[in-house]
């Protein structure tokens, strides 16, 4: 599974970078976000922009990621394609997660804060 991490604007920014999160990856995807993860900073954005395809153990990955930060870690969720969008929406787990339109939007919500 495919990761990419950086700190900016104190939070983690994790971008997926694989086209599906489905069940063959939704182990590995967990795993690899506990690691990438763990000790970092109180948000964590998840960047999904590359992801086309999120199916059933996909989403439950998601949530399962969003249970295994620490206490005071959050996880947010940005660049959704359509498709990606349109599961969070059907499921309401639109509004579990808070869900960025962009990264840059992301990210200047933790500027505006700090104004």
């Amino acid at each position: 599974m495919e990761l990419l991490s950086e700190i900016r604007a104190d939070a983690l920014h994790v971008t997926v970078g694989e086209a599906r999160i489905d069940s063959a990856v939704a182990i590995r995807f967990k795993e690899r976000m506990r690691e990438v993860a763990i000790g970092g900073p109180s948000r964590v954005v998840l960047d999904l922009g590359q992801v086309t395809f999120l199916d059933s153990s996909g989403l439950g990955a998601v949530v399962a990621v969003m249970k295994l930060l620490a206490p005071g870690q959050r996880l947010e969720l940005c660049c959704l394609t359509p498709t990606v969008a349109k599961v969070f929406r059907l499921t309401r787990m639109d509004r579990v997660f808070t869900i960025h339109d962009d990264a840059d939007a992301a990210f200047a919500v933790a500027s505006d804060c700090r104004e």
